[in-house]
């Protein structure tokens, strides 16, 4: 009796998504779990895996279409899959010219083999890639965790191609650019989380009375803290001592102090949370991210910089759940790492403040009457006006600042 595979339950928050990819074809053998097809929603990517092993007889939905909760996608015939294939395979006679062949095929199972395994394993991103320059990726060689291919690893291949530009001699004639050729466009649909966050970002705009204020922070004590410390924090803890959790821990202590900050609003009214669920914008091939460290009160730096490492390392393997990125009543986004100086980050509704890091630089200071070169970087806090006023707005930032540069206040909670 044929099994039918159906879409999964989606969370409540997302109504449709869009199939994206499958992994087997009619008349492939699958194992139970093996991943048969990807779902795309709005935050994550979904994996629809086999109910049992068997063969795949039937598709009835092609990649691209839109699916919602409980639609059938195909269907399947449970059995031993090797069993199943194994009649077929019989009943096709070989043909007498294609004995001479048989030496030189013999090389192609391993690669096909690879491609197998890397198949369930590739993110949206990675397969656009392929398509585009229309590669496979057994060609690649993964730098990902169990040899996932990466994004990185793609952009890397393609470029190796690429010879430079006086060197043209022994380059295929479809590849040497033309002078003076015709000028192209690439027109790719949005993925659905580049939609959303389109979405959102428009929305945040449009609705929210949003205003930013800046402020400087000296990270002499942070910096000079976290090298006497950092050997014997990730001996004790398992894991590096970063910058953000000194962050989160200064954000949590203003907060408190500022409880508007923390706050939403809901209709006509400001909605008050007495609880800190920082979320933590990570970027991803798919578009950025924003995880939530639910109970950050709760937590020391150890633990904070665990859950960042974990919620980092599964936005970039595409394996982050819906339920990690929904919530939140503050946010914290680093434009540092990518080099930023200053910027003006945007609300991520229905929040009421977000706080934008920057690169540390080192800039002349007068210290005690003399002029130092201390390590500087630019706060950025964007907050809804209709709720937040700008003396709030204006010490909340203030006390981010004064935490930071007296990190011994982080222990104390003063």
């Amino acid at each position: 009796m044929s099994i039918e595979v159906k879409v999964p339950q989606l969370p409540e928050s997302v109504a449709d998504a869009t199939l994206v990819n499958w992994h087997k074809s009619p008349g492939d053998s699958v194992a139970r779990d093996e991943n048969l097809v990807d779902l795309e929603t709005d935050k994550v990517v979904l994996e629809v895996p086999a109910p049992a092993a068997g063969v795949l007889t039937e598709i009835k939905i092609e990649s691209g279409a839109t699916v919602t909760s409980g639609e059938l996608l195909a269907t399947l015939e449970p059995g031993e899959a090797a069993a199943a294939v194994a009649a077929p395979a019989a009943s096709v006679k070989p043909e007498p010219q294609a004995a001479p062949e048989a030496a030189p095929a013999a090389a192609a199972p391993p690669a096909t083999a690879a491609s197998t395994e890397n198949a369930g394993k590739l993110s949206p991103a990675v397969r656009r890639l392929l398509e585009e320059h229309d590669l496979d990726e057994a060609q690649i060689q993964g730098s990902g965790r169990g040899g996932r291919i990466l994004k990185s690893d793609v952009v890397a291949f393609v470029d190796q191609r690429v010879q430079p530009a006086g060197d043209t001699e022994d380059l295929p004639v479809e590849t040497v650019p033309a002078v003076g050729g015709a000028r192209r466009d690439h027109r790719v649909p949005m993925n659905r989380l580049r939609a959303r966050i389109a979405e959102r970002m428009v929305e945040a705009q449009q609705t929210a009375a949003m205003l930013t204020t800046f402020n400087e922070v000296d990270l002499t004590e942070v910096i000079a803290l976290r090298s006497r410390y950092k050997e014997r924090f990730e001996k004790e803890h398992g894991v590096k001592l970063g910058f953000m959790s000194f962050f989160v821990r200064a954000s949590l202590e203003a907060l408190r102090r500022f409880p508007v900050v923390n706050a939403s609003i809901e209709g006509s009214d400001i909605v008050y949370h007495e609880y800190y669920d920082i979320g933590i914008a990570v970027s991803s091939d798919r578009g950025l991210l924003v995880p939530v460290i639910r109970d950050v009160d709760a937590m020391g730096f150890a633990a904070i910089e665990k859950a960042i490492g974990t919620y980092g390392k599964k936005a970039r393997e595409g394996a982050i759940s819906m339920d990690e990125l929904t919530g939140g009543t503050f946010t914290i986004t680093n434009g540092g790492v990518f080099g930023s100086m200053l910027s003006t980050p945007i609300l991520n509704p229905p929040q009421s403040a977000i706080l934008g890091m920057h690169k540390i630089q080192e800039r002349p200071m007068i210290v005690g009457g003399e002029v130092r070169a201390r390590p500087i970087m630019y706060l950025a806090l964007s907050y809804d006006h209709r709720i937040i006023d700008g003396r709030e707005a204006v010490q909340f930032l203030v006390a981010i600042k004064d935490a930071l540069e007296d990190p011994g206040r982080l222990l104390l909670q003063i």
